[in-house]
């Protein structure tokens, strides 16, 4: 199996997390940027709420003056993603590190499971198999550029349906079943 096809920004011009379309029919797209080159992925919310959660704990921890929310605010990018919204992949594994020898974030998205789990695959079968190496991404953040990618992140998953007061879940128009109400409508 070859290394994946790894498209790296070290630092980017631009990175942040959006959605498109209707609540309840959103898609979430993971852009970054610099020069002439951009990289769009898609992901599900979750990934996206996960991401800025595992940056601000990340940064608290082991950079939190130089990632602290007044040091993001001039990185904040409240603009939106840039057209069009065609995914290079989709995400299906992230990652959040920390470079201690450069005082950095590394967030990398790759379109494939486990290196182990890719070796397993069948390669005449349709699916998960793409016949293509695997592509991720990788994106070289400083502190505060995290906390504003953070930000950014929970920004994107905040503009949906409501949440259920009792169980948390989204909220239909015309409501849902809830696990808590014994599976009645809400």
């Amino acid at each position: 199996m070859s290394d994946p096809a790894v498209t790296v920004y070290d630092p980017p011009e631009r990175c942040v997390a959006g959605s498109v379309g209707p609540p309840g029919q959103r898609t979430f797209f993971l852009q970054v940027s610099d020069g002439t080159r951009r990289t769009t992925v898609s992901l599900e919310k979750e990934q996206v709420r996960l991401l800025g959660l595992s940056l601000v704990e990340l940064v608290a921890e082991v950079a939190a003056e130089a990632g602290s929310e007044e040091a993001a605010a001039p990185y904040v990018d409240k603009a939106p993603l840039d057209a069009p919204f065609d995914d290079d992949f989709r995400v299906q594994r992230l990652s959040v590190a920390w470079e201690s020898e450069r005082g950095r974030v590394v967030v990398e998205a790759f379109d494939r499971p486990d290196v182990e789990d890719i070796l397993e695959l069948d390669p005449t079968a349709d699916y998960p198999w793409t016949g293509r190496p695997p592509q991720a991404v990788s994106i070289v953040l400083e502190p505060a550029r995290a906390r504003a990618f953070a930000q950014r992140c929970t920004a994107s998953i905040e503009g949906g349906r409501p949440s259920c007061p009792f169980c948390g879940q989204p909220l239909d128009p015309a409501g849902h079943i809830c696990p808590r109400a014994n599976g009645y409508r809400r």
